[in-house]
């Protein structure tokens, strides 16, 4: 199976469970699982390859003038990754679908769950660091919308934003490191990035890289002092909790320090901002866990803990350590998902998570109480299983490490840190499951269902088998990630075995065994040390650092942003001028290599009927209907001028575009004022014209240079004008920029016009159902009107030019490809059109004759330029390339046919819709009872009308 189909399917699969939530609860989780499942199988498919050693890849030159290639490789350490994301996502569908109650939306979780699945995903697959920064960020959203799934909770509301605000500003950190990183390799493939580690360390900006990054990766693995935002989480639904935050959220930024460990490493600046981050958070996880009486909370410290303990490996900076972190990695994945299920079926039978009011369990509750009693021994690193094998290999690599000079602190403090570890994994067994049954459970704890223990059951088996079979079950995986990691080198020997002697490292295990019953014997006195002792609250902190900022960033706005759009229209051509000038008087200007033309009669007099209508304009804006009718003058002397200066096309555009947004401003002018008020200060309006006197003399002075001398760079227009035919099949330079060459834009530009029609109609049904409309139906008009609406000389006109002007649209747009003409003009002639029918009969009238809605109109244009568009995918030719040949349909000669013909057309239904339903909305302000009329005009010597009232004659 493709990387792209493994990587897109959880996306893909994503729309299912909301759908099929309504055909039932096992409908929805079964489209989840079977998808996770697809890609799962999929990924295993290429396991024979990368337990070879090979590397997969799928390539797709995306931007590639940005460096933007949609690039996935799977090698060891992506296969490691991505078995865990979707088989434990597997195993968290299963559980999920018997945790959620009936009142939570299923559908919505398992959709959020497949797009972090996705996400996930897409970063331990990308061979893209700009690919796998869009992929960390979708972590971030969709984690957001995961942990905050119960939004009834305010802690859950809180936990979203607080992960969010952390895990975000880390990758918008990282975003700054990447693009370093790909500056100085000079190219942002990671696969190119992993095979110049001299390069990278050895250029001045790797101390910046290298900072930048590792925020991102600590904020995402909650390392200190980023630590707090993962507690906070547990808000979350225990499913969640199990997913997140053992084997994919909090791992990734454990797999980006994997992943560029062979550039980034084996350096002092890695060894101690990683190394001693990672001890840092190892020691105050553990221990802050040890006192936390929220089961999810103590589990959530823990993963704190441990994950800070697989970053201290990564961070010493030794192959054999590599190994280690790769181990742990695994064991901590199977054992802690199983802890988290564990202690989300003893919440959700027994109603609380609180482990003072919990105990005595394992009589109620044996089948829980056995998965949850292997799981937290293998936490503490108790023999034979998984997790003391891995934290046997940390202690060994901890002995043999130096700080600062010391031998002694790294392992003292790991020692310290692995003594509360198994004080609080101890803890979870005794004070949960141990001890005399209760009577004031709030719940009659039981046994769930096997739907529900199934799948940590499942992973206890494996912590059991891994540990006592490591080599056989774990080592071919272990082997092939550490490769990875440590950059395809060959592996230092180790061994994956219970026994390995007396070593350091079994007697600092007995000691840390022995030290963590101690400290759970002692707990009573400690809890009430630890409730008294002053210490900071992570959380306070990061509340009021976000009450400052959220202050701050008021204060600036408001000073900055009083809703005056004179100020900042004053401020940025201020700013705009003022770099310009800087850039001209440091810059130099060459000579003038182009000589002035002779001007001609007509151009200065368009040139000053285009200055006088100008000036007019702002001596009399404040007639808002003379000043619509002078902005009608400048656009067409700019009409006039295009056409003159050999731009038939533009001109053509222009001249359309005029005489619609003519009509629809009128029409709006009609609901408005006539006059503008004076608001502003005179010495306002002084600077105002100072400032628009200076920008325009400069906006001159810049025509006036370029065009009076050669471009620095050669035009692409030779380019356009020699594959206008060749390429697109048309001789219209013009028309096939727009349907073939730069077809995506034109393709994105009448959505975006659609759009805005859409938003005028809903503007207008929203304004309609409000006390305006009771304004509009009894307004009295503030001018005199005219006693003919709707005059039979107009009426007569427009009728007859009906046909013409739509023969002219039809003509216009079949001409398009090789003359001046197109789908967009060819629709502002046809609305045009239609336009002078609402303009002489009236709206209703009009509406009543209507037989296709606009929005349809829109709808179709846009669906038949996608659809032309995607047809080119057939050809095996890249979106909306157009196709062109020669046509015989007898009688008719033989003549050239494009499929940028149906593109355009596409574009002239769109246009056509969005400037009719833009009219229509309009229009309907404007309707007032009395004033409609069955008649196309309201006086017809055909017609016998009596008179409306005794003064008619």
């Amino acid at each position: 199976m493709s990387l792209f189909l493994i990587a897109a399917l959880p996306f893909l699969g994503a729309v299912f469970p909301a759908l099929l939530i309504r055909a039932g609860r096992n409908a929805s989780a079964s489209a989840a699982g079977l998808t996770t499942f697809l890609a799962l199988t999929g990924l295993l498919l290429h396991a024979p390859a990368v337990f070879r050693g090979e590397v997969i890849t799928a390539t797709f030159d995306w931007l590639p003038g940005l460096g933007l290639n949609a690039n996935f490789f799977l090698d060891g350490l992506g296969f490691l990754f991505a078995t865990l994301i979707l088989g434990i996502g597997m195993l968290i569908i299963l559980y999920a679908r018997f945790y959620l109650s009936r009142e939570d939306p299923m559908g919505q979780f398992y959709t959020y769950l497949l797009l972090f699945q996705g996400a996930m995903v897409g970063i331990v697959l990308s061979d893209n660091i700009l690919l796998l920064l869009v992929f960390w960020e979708l972590t971030s959203l969709s984690s957001f919308l995961l942990i905050g799934y119960w939004k009834h909770l305010p802690e859950g509301r809180q936990g979203a934003r607080m992960a969010l605000t952390v895990t975000g500003s880390g990758g918008l950190a990282m975003i700054g490191g990447m693009l370093i990183l790909g500056n100085i390799v000079g190219s942002y493939d990671l696969s190119v990035i992993l095979e110049n580690k001299d390069l990278i360390q050895a250029s001045p900006l790797y101390l910046p890289a290298l900072i930048l990054i590792l925020l991102g990766c600590f904020t995402k693995s909650a390392q200190f002092p980023f630590h707090f935002w993962l507690p906070h989480a547990m808000a979350a639904p225990t499913p969640v909790s199990a997913y997140l935050h053992s084997a994919t959220m909090v791992k990734a930024g454990l797999f980006l320090m994997a992943r560029m460990w062979p550039v980034l490493s084996g350096t002092p600046e890695w060894f101690y901002i990683v190394a001693t981050t990672g001890l840092v958070t190892m020691l105050i996880g553990a221990v802050i866990a040890l006192f936390k009486d929220d089961l999810k909370g103590l589990l959530a410290f823990s993963t704190v803990s441990h994950l800070g303990l697989i970053t201290m490996l990564l961070g010493f900076g030794t192959k054999i350590a590599a190994v280690a972190a790769v181990f742990h990695i695994i064991n901590h994945a199977t054992f802690k998902a199983a802890l988290f299920m564990s202690a989300g079926i003893v919440d959700h039978e027994a109603h609380t998570r609180d482990i003072k009011r919990l105990g005595g369990l394992r009589h109620l509750m044996p089948v829980t109480f056995t998965i949850a009693f292997v799981a937290a021994l293998s936490m503490a690193g108790i023999p034979p299983f998984n997790g003391f094998l891995s934290k046997e290999m940390m202690l060994e690599e901890t002995v043999h490490t130096v700080w600062a000079g010391s031998h002694y602190l790294v392992p003292g403090l790991a020692l310290i840190a692995a003594l509360f570890s198994a004080a609080y994994s101890f803890r979870f067994i005794v004070h949960v499951f141990f001890g005399p049954k209760r009577d004031d459970y709030p719940a009659h704890p039981h046994d769930p269902g096997a739907g529900m223990w199934l799948a940590p059951a499942f992973l206890i088996t494996l912590v059991v088998l891994i540990g006592l079979f490591s080599a056989k079950i774990a080592g071919p995986l272990v082997a092939v990630a550490a490769g990875a990691v440590i950059g395809g080198e060959e592996l230092p020997y180790y061994s994956l075995k219970l026994w390995h002697g007396l070593t350091p490292a079994l007697y600092m295990s007995l000691v840390a065994v022995g030290g963590g019953a101690l400290l759970l014997a002692l707990h009573k006195p400690l809890m009430r040390a630890w409730n008294a002792a002053p210490r900071p609250e992570a959380k306070d902190i990061f509340d009021a650092l976000m009450a400052v900022l959220a202050r701050l960033a008021k204060a600036v706005t408001d000073g900055l942003h009083n809703g005056s759009i004179t100020r900042y229209g004053a401020v940025m051509i201020s700013f705009t001028v003022a770099i310009s000038w800087y850039a001209y008087s440091t810059g130099t200007t060459g000579p003038a290599t182009r000589s002035l033309q002779e001007i001609g009669a007509i151009p200065a007099l368009g040139w000053l009927s285009l200055v006088l209508a100008t000036l007019l304009i702002v001596a009399r804006h404040r007639n808002r209907l003379l000043a619509l009718v002078l902005i009608g003058v400048v656009g067409l002397v700019v009409s006039m001028s295009f056409n003159y200066l050999s731009a038939p096309d533009l001109a053509l555009t222009q001249l359309s575009v005029e005489v619609v947004t003519i009509v629809l401003m009128l029409l709006a002018l009609n609901f408005m004022p006539k006059e503008t008020p004076v608001e502003t200060p005179a010495l306002i309006r002084l600077r105002d014209g100072a400032i628009a006197v200076v920008a325009g003399l400069g906006a001159g002075g810049l025509i006036y240079a370029l065009m009076t001398r050669d471009f620095a760079a050669p035009s692409i227009s030779e380019f356009h004008l020699a594959n206008s035919y060749k390429g697109g099949g048309g001789t219209n330079v013009v028309n096939v920029i727009l349907v073939d060459f730069r077809g995506f834009d034109t393709f994105g530009e009448i959505i975006v016009l659609g759009i805005a029609a859409l938003v005028i109609y809903a503007l207008t049904e929203a304004v309609l159902g409000t006390r305006v409309r009771a304004y509009l139906l009894n307004r009295k008009p503030d001018l005199p009107q005219a006693g003919d609406a709707h005059p039979m000389m107009m009426v007569v006109a427009t009728r007859v030019m009906m046909p013409l002007a739509l023969m002219v649209a039809a003509y216009i747009f079949f001409r398009g490809h090789n003359l001046p003409g197109g789908g967009f003009i060819a629709g502002l002639i046809a609305a045009i059109a239609v336009i002078m029918q609402y303009m002489a009969s009236g709206f209703a009238w009009t509406s009543e004759r209507q037989r296709f809605y606009y929005h349809g109109i829109i709808g179709s244009g846009v669906l038949i330029a996608a659809a032309t568009g995607i047809g080119a995918w057939f050809n095996d030719m890249p979106f909306l390339t157009s196709a062109f040949g020669y046509i015989h349909w007898p009688p008719l000669k033989e003549f050239e046919w494009a499929t940028a013909a149906l593109f355009d057309l596409g574009v002239f239904l769109a246009v056509v819709g969005a400037v009719l339903l833009a009219l229509e909305s309009l229009s309907r302000f404007a309707w007032q009872p009395g004033i409609s009329s069955e008649y196309a005009m309201d006086i017809n010597p055909a017609r016998d009308d009596e008179p409306k009232n005794e003064n008619e004659v």
